[in-house]
């Protein structure tokens, strides 16, 4: 033992991208980025690049809880960041051992279509997201077309509209939801996040890129990383859509893939 100073723990769950840019690979770069020392559940691999998913291949869940149970019967995980889970017994199997550990901050990040469009959920899990995974988040944060999907409507385009369904969302259980307006229309690009007592509107400059691969999956892994040091929720939320605002502004400084590029993760050292 050292006596070197403790680094905040942040653990990802989530599927991993082959091609680096989002998932797994995403969130470990993410964490680095905001000074976060990062774990990672692999909840299953995907053939996939910039241009699109070829093949999805599901982490058994037993194997799900035994790498679920070695990270945190080691390591002091202070925030949990879900993502990509194809299935209702990997949602069910994750439940159990959020429920085992109690880890202080979970952000579900509701993962249903890639930023190629290709669906990356399985029908029968969306209930098992809304009645088992979502009611354990401290956050959800979906993006337009996933909290219509969520909600069996249609996606909502104003701001009372968007705002009632973050209300009804909130309505299944999770501490707070943050839905985000990337797919939006407009100059700027609005998220908005809702509690039981509190509605803030955040708003960034619309970037005008395709780079914009594992955008939502760093998102969330950045507000993951604020609760992980002890940030307050709205604090982790501010400084979560800073940074990835500013990675989509460095992302065009980039030339990886033919398709829907990368944001830069690392836009702050190089």
């Amino acid at each position: 033992m050292t006596d070197a100073p403790t680094i905040p723990i942040a653990l990802t769950i989530a599927g991993s991208d082959p091609s680096g840019g989002a998932g797994i690979q995403a969130d470990l770069k993410t964490f680095a980025a905001r000074g976060v020392y990062g774990a990672s559940v692999i909840t299953a691999l995907t053939a996939q690049n910039t241009q699109g998913v070829t093949g999805i291949h599901d982490v058994p869940p037993p194997f799900i809880t035994a790498q679920i149970d070695s990270v945190f019967s080691d390591l002091d995980v202070r925030a949990v960041k879900i993502g990509m889970v194809a299935r209702r017994d990997a949602i069910e199997a994750i439940v159990a051992g959020l429920d085992r550990w109690s880890p202080p901050a979970v952000v579900a990040d509701p993962v249903m279509v890639a930023t190629s469009g290709d669906r990356l959920l399985a029908p029968d899990a969306i209930d098992a997201l809304r009645d088992r995974l979502i009611p354990r988040a401290t956050l959800i944060t979906p993006n337009l077309p996933e909290a219509a999907a969520l909600l069996d409507d249609a996606i909502a385009t104003t701001e009372t509209a968007i705002v009632d369904q973050g209300r009804r969302l909130l309505a299944l259980g999770c501490g707070a939801v943050l839905i985000k307006g990337g797919h939006g229309d407009g100059p700027e690009s609005v998220d908005y996040l809702i509690g039981s007592d509190f509605t803030v509107r955040l708003a960034a400059p619309r970037i005008a890129t395709r780079n914009t691969h594992g955008t939502g999956c760093s998102l969330s892994s950045a507000v993951a990383a604020g609760l992980a040091k002890g940030e307050a929720l709205e604090a982790a939320v501010r400084a979560a859509k800073a940074y990835i605002s500013a990675a989509i502004a460095a992302a065009d400084r980039l030339a990886v893939g033919h398709g829907h590029g990368p944001i830069h993760h690392f836009h702050a050292v190089y």
